[in-house]
Order: structure tokens, then C-alpha cells, then sequence
């Protein structure tokens, strides 16, 4: 069965073997169905949101022409910077999970696709496919789960350098592009163990050098130059909007894996991981956000990070038609459907960085108590409401 890191009460202890291989059959079932229905209906919404992308963008980087004006700069940049997420959340990172490879569109095919980020198509589908949605939210596996650097269970072993990764974490926020590049080549692992000279590194640290190269010469070099007299405020506004990019992404993806409610997995789990049981881990892995279509469509419908986990290549305009079936079989067996408003899931996101970040020991004694005389004061002033609306 399926094992999560040490908690004082599974969530799945109620869970037969027998349940869980069902799950996995009602899912397949689920999956089964979109596959069979999906055809022209979904063709149209992925060629839609790429013409309405790309013609946002053009628009916006022509607007960028006159951007001396300060109207025109605050016009190009809200768009170039929505043009720019819908590029990298719903077109980029859907088109190269292979949600469309069905239509035989080379244009829109996984194996084509170079979307606007530093980091390579090809090292990112090997980091993000093959790996996080393999490993999902195994600690020690699955390094989506702070990309390395940051303590993301009570299990791990605390040590001083965790003290940093709320600072780490904006600054990856700031600039997450590259920190994606950096972790798709697993930088960090491959310096350490003194990599630098192998053949294969070389040649995929050349290929992300390349790839930097290119997206700075486009957005740094020659659409400034294009503006002519506002190549300065040209300059600035992509920069602002890429920065706008990378920290949508950098909430978006953090809301998936990480707020309250979300569990994590030991090593074992995975050996001899049965289909039900892998069903199971992306279901009590991931959290979802609540909101509206428009929110759901910025947020490459990762906002479904539920749905997606469970099924990565269906087409993502179908996440919201099967969320209530999905989320009936959650309630159904006695799990819980981890999901929030954005600033909610966030917040608790952020929460957990900042709790991890300090010793255990340290939360016990000085967070953990004053947390409950917290609810204890709020549990007091509720009973009080009714007695006070009645006098």
C-alpha cells in the first residue's frame, strides 16, 4: 500500500487493498471516456487559445513601439505579460505533456513544440514528465518538491542552511525561468559531484546556453532595438513582463504541491506501486484552485493540479468537465479534495515554507502553542456570538 511520510493518522488507513484498486478502475473508467469523446471540439480550444495568444502578442509588442508614452507602456506590458502566461501555462506546458499529440498536428505536437522559457523543451519534458509525474511528491524522488534546495516535510533533517529558503524561494519566484533550467539540468547535483567534464552535461549545458542566449537576444535585444526611440521603455517593459510571468508560474505551480492538506511519500512507496496505488499518491499529492474560467485558463488549468496529475495527457479544457466526478470518488471513499481560492492556497504554501524553514523543536515550543491559543480564542469568541445576539 501506498506510504506516507510518518503522520500520527493516515489519511488511507480506512482504505482497503481492495478499495484502492478500485479507485484506480473508476479513474481508468473516467479516462476511458475522454478519450473515446475527445475530437474536433477540443482541436478548436487549443487552436483558439494559440491564434488569441499570438495575436495578443504581436499587438502588445506593437503598442511596445510607442511605449514612451505611458499609456502605451502600461498597455503593451499587461498584455505582452498575459500573452506571455498564456504561452508558457496553457499553450507550452500542455502542448508538451502531449495533450494534442493525437490531432497530428506538427505545429502542435509535443515532439515540436519550443516554448518561450530558457529552459529546452527537450531537458524539461525529461525533468517535469518523466520524472515529477513519475515521482510525485516522493521526497528524495520527486524534486519538484523544492526543487532541491528547500524542506518540504517534518521528516527531513533539519539543518541550518533551511533557514534561507524563504528568500530562496522569492528569488526563485523572481526569476524562475532560470531556476526551471538550472533544475532541468540538475546543476546543483551534477557541480557537487563534479560532472562539469562529462560528455552528456556539456552537451545539455550547451543547450541551455543557447536557449538563454536566443530568448535574451528576442526580448532584450532586438524588439528594443525595433522600438527606436522607446527601445529603453521597451527594454523595461518586457522585463517586467517576464517578471510577471515567472512569479504567476512560480504561485500557480507552488499551489500544487504544497499547501496544507497535501501529503508526501515515503521512498517505499513506489516499489511495487500498483496502478490504483498511483492513482492514489497523485490524488492525495496534488491541491487544486478555486476560480473563475478566465483564472482557470491563466493558470494552464494547473488550477485542476488534481485532475492533471491523474491524467497529464488528456487535453486540459477537459480538467473542469471531470473535476465533479473525480471529486465524488474523493468524497465517496473518505479522502480529501485539498482545493482553495488562490490567495488562500498561496498563503498556506507559503506557510509551509516559512514553518519548514525552522527546526522542529523551535516550532513545538514557540509557534505551535501560540497557534492554539489562536483557535482556542476563536472557538471562545464563536460560542459567545449566539449569547451576545441574544442579550
Amino acid at each position: 500500500m501506498t506510504v506516507l511520510q510518518k503522520k500520527p493518522v493516515s489519511p488511507i488507513a480506512h482504505l482497503t487493498d481492495e478499495d484502492i484498486e478500485t479507485i484506480g478502475k473508476e479513474l481508468d473508467a473516467i479516462r476511458d471516456e475522454v478519450l473515446r469523446e475527445r475530437g474536433e471540439r477540443d482541436a478548436a480550444y487549443i487552436r483558439k487559445v494559440i491564434d488569441v495568444q499570438r495575436k495578443l502578442e504581436l499587438g502588445s509588442r506593437a503598442v511596445l513601439l510607442v511605449s514612451m508614452f505611458p499609456p502605451a507602456w502600461i498597455a503593451g506590458t499587461i498584455g505582452l505579460s498575459v500573452a506571455k502566461i498564456l504561452e508558457n501555462m496553457e499553450i507550452g506546458h500542455n502542448v508538451m505533456h502531449g495533450q494534442w499529440d493525437w490531432m497530428r498536428d506538427p505545429k502542435i505536437h509535443s515532439t515540436a513544440w519550443e516554448w518561450d522559457n530558457v529552459s529546452p523543451s527537450e531537458q524539461w519534458k525529461h525533468s517535469h514528465n518523466e520524472l515529477h509525474h513519475t515521482y510525485t511528491n516522493v521526497v528524495g524522488k520527486d524534486n519538484d518538491l523544492g526543487y532541491g534546495i528547500m524542506r518540504v516535510d517534518e521528516d527531513q533533517r533539519w539543518v541550518p542552511f533551511y533557514l534561507a529558503q524563504p528568500l530562496w524561494n522569492f528569488v526563485n519566484a523572481c526569476f524562475f525561468e532560470y531556476g526551471i533550467a538550472a533544475y532541468d539540468l540538475e546543476l546543483g547535483k551534477n557541480l557537487k559531484k563534479g560532472r562539469w567534464k562529462n560528455p552528456e552535461f556539456k552537451r545539455r549545458a550547451k543547450q541551455v546556453g543557447v536557449k538563454i542566449r536566443r530568448q535574451i537576444a528576442k526580448d532584450y535585444v532586438v524588439h528594443p532595438l525595433l522600438s527606436g526611440p522607446s527601445a529603453l521603455h521597451t527594454l523595461a517593459a518586457t522585463f517586467t513582463a517576464n517578471l510577471v510571468r515567472n512569479l504567476w508560474t512560480h504561485s500557480v505551480i507552488m499551489c500544487g504541491h504544497f499547501p496544507s492538506g497535501v501529503e508526501t511519500f515515503e521512498r517505499r512507496s513506489i516499489v511495487g506501486e500498483t496502478r490504483g496505488e498511483w492513482y492514489l499518491r497523485q490524488m492525495l499529492g496534488s491541491a487544486n484552485i478555486s476560480g473563475s474560467k478566465a483564472m482557470h485558463i491563466m493558470t494552464g488549468n494547473l488550477s485542476y493540479q488534481i485532475e492533471h496529475h491523474l491524467f497529464p495527457d488528456l487535453p486540459s479544457n477537459r480538467y473542469q468537465e471531470i473535476a465533479p466526478k473525480v471529486k465524488e470518488i474523493f468524497d465517496r471513499y473518505g479522502l480529501k479534495y485539498t482545493t482553495g481560492p488562490l490567495p488562500v492556497q498561496v498563503a498556506s504554501a507559503w506557510g509551509k515554507i516559512i514553518r519548514l524553514s525552522l527546526p522542529n523543536d523551535f516550532m513545538k515550543k514557540n509557534v505551535a502553542p501560540v497557534i492554539g491559543l489562536v483557535r482556542r480564542d476563536r472557538r471562545g469568541s464563536a460560542a459567545e456570538t449566539p449569547a451576545t445576539s441574544a442579550a
